[in-house]
């Protein structure tokens, strides 16, 4: 178990305030039985859904079968899989911060995120739907060539590798 120790020096009686030492520190939250039980189920749910498919699914070979599941998956397997891969553990720990830090200005962010995901899912998702494809990066090759799509898929990487390069030196500092 993981255990966080704080160390506070006394207050001497001859401090500036003149208080005397009468600090008690805070009692240190571990883990009990239940936030195991519950880390447990979660681990348990997930891991089950996942060898439920690989055995049901075991006899599509091809890739194009795996990764968008034989184009039979509903809308709501598909909304939370986009929601889990947008939204990552640094936007769920780091958004309460935020507001709370920025206060009710955050909510511009909110309304504008929302205002996107309204124009990306009526606008570009019906298009990528109908013509077959699995990628943005896909439609450019259709749409251009394959130049293209590898200078727009080198941009990402290199995008992706700059910001977490950031996140590591920003959480380090």
């Amino acid at each position: 178990a993981c255990q966080l120790v704080l160390h506070f020096p006394p207050l001497s009686p001859t401090s500036p305030s003149g208080a005397m030492a009468n600090f008690v520190a805070p009692e240190i939250k571990k883990f009990g039985p239940w936030d195991y039980v519950v880390f447990a189920g979660l681990f348990l749910v997930s891991a089950s859904i996942g060898v439920f498919f690989a055995i049901k699914e075991r006899k599509k070979k091809s890739s194009k079968d795996f990764l968008v599941g034989g184009r039979q998956m509903t809308c709501g397997p598909i909304a939370f899989s986009l929601t889990s891969s947008f939204m990552s553990a640094v936007t769920v720990l780091g958004t309460p911060s935020e507001v709370y830090r920025y206060g009710a200005s955050f909510i511009l962010f909110f309304l504008s995120y929302t205002l996107v995901i309204f124009f990306t899912a009526e606008l570009f998702v019906p298009v990528f739907y109908r013509s077959g494809i699995t990628s943005t990066y896909e439609y450019l090759e259709l749409r251009f060539n394959k130049v293209v799509r590898f200078a727009a898929t080198l941009i990402y990487i290199l995008q992706t590798v700059r910001r977490r390069c950031q996140s590591l030196r920003d959480g380090s500092t």
